[in-house]
């Protein structure tokens, strides 16, 4: 495997960056994580605009590269890899020490590759099962804290989600997935996926009004319910919301979308209108990436 890091292809073993660098000392960093598809990279677009402007919110922007998506290119050519997830990451890069950025920045760049099955409709979900998933006592950090819809390498929330998970596994039951609320007690999103369900015939997602990040997949299976003409709802849920709902699930660009089977141990699973966007989301794929 090959990596681009700071634009040279290096085997996977010798790509490195400097202990000095602010994304590994302080967070100081940015990424995304995509989808590639047939050797295309789904929804750059959305990725690379939402890229900027996190980096536009942490104040080094302007130092991004402008060939992003053409060193993604070379990751994926280098490495005949047609199928796969890619994540770039772009830090502040190596400065003097201390917390206050300095004014000169020459970021560290790094893509990493890794082989995924096909997508659309003859393709292979990533996850074996459905979710299992459970609400933490861990809260989402508010936007005044940790801007939401910038997608950061803080990701200690996150970590600590986790961990709580690992904690309260027993050998009868296991979350792979925790639920977070805001500090009000709404439910926003999962550590690392956007959260849908169905109540009534309503489809329903908490409100990017929330500390919600706007995710990329998120957005597309909004549109696509929009098409269909879904009665769809954005607002401010809570967590009995889901374990009561008549169907849920799961998004990231990864996982695509992904039903939630239990809920703190209640049944919830997939059902007719997460069937049809799963379909409908995988009809989109093969149009975008394997027909055009």
């Amino acid at each position: 495997m090959k990596y681009h890091v700071n634009g040279e292809l290096v085997p996977e073993d010798e790509a490195t960056v400097s202990v000095r660098d602010r994304g590994f000392l302080y967070g100081d960093a940015v990424f995304e994580t995509m989808r590639v598809y047939g050797g295309q990279i789904f929804e750059w677009d959305a990725h690379e605009n939402r890229l900027h402007d996190s980096a536009e919110r942490l104040g080094f922007d302007n130092a991004v590269p402008d060939d992003l998506h053409e060193r993604a290119r070379e990751t994926i050519a280098a490495n005949e890899l047609p199928e796969a997830y890619l994540r770039l990451t772009v830090s502040r890069g190596v400065q003097s020490r201390g917390l206050t950025p300095g004014e000169a920045t020459e970021p560290t760049v790094v893509i990493q590759i890794g082989k995924l099955p096909r997508g659309g409709v003859d393709g292979e979900s990533v996850w074996a099962e459905p979710a299992t998933v459970q609400i933490v006592k861990t809260r989402r950090a508010p936007d005044v804290a940790l801007p939401a819809d910038a997608k950061t390498h803080n990701y200690l929330g996150g970590v600590l989600a986790r961990l709580e998970l690992e904690r309260a596994a027993t050998e009868q039951y296991r979350a792979d997935e925790a639920l977070l609320r805001d500090m009000d007690g709404h439910l926003v999103e999962g550590t690392t996926s956007n959260v849908f369900f169905v109540e009534d015939g309503t489809f329903k997602t908490p409100s990017l009004d929330k500390p919600v990040l706007p995710g990329v997949t998120r957005s597309v299976v909004l549109d696509l319910a929009a098409d269909e003409r879904f009665p769809v709802e954005t607002g401010e849920y809570v967590p009995a919301d889901v374990r009561s709902a008549d169907e849920a699930f799961l998004t990231n660009s990864t996982w695509e979308l992904r039903p939630i089977e239990r809920a703190d141990g209640i049944a919830v699973g997939a059902g007719p209108v997460t069937e049809l966007l799963t379909r409908l989301f995988d009809e989109y794929v093969e149009r975008r990436q394997y027909q055009d």
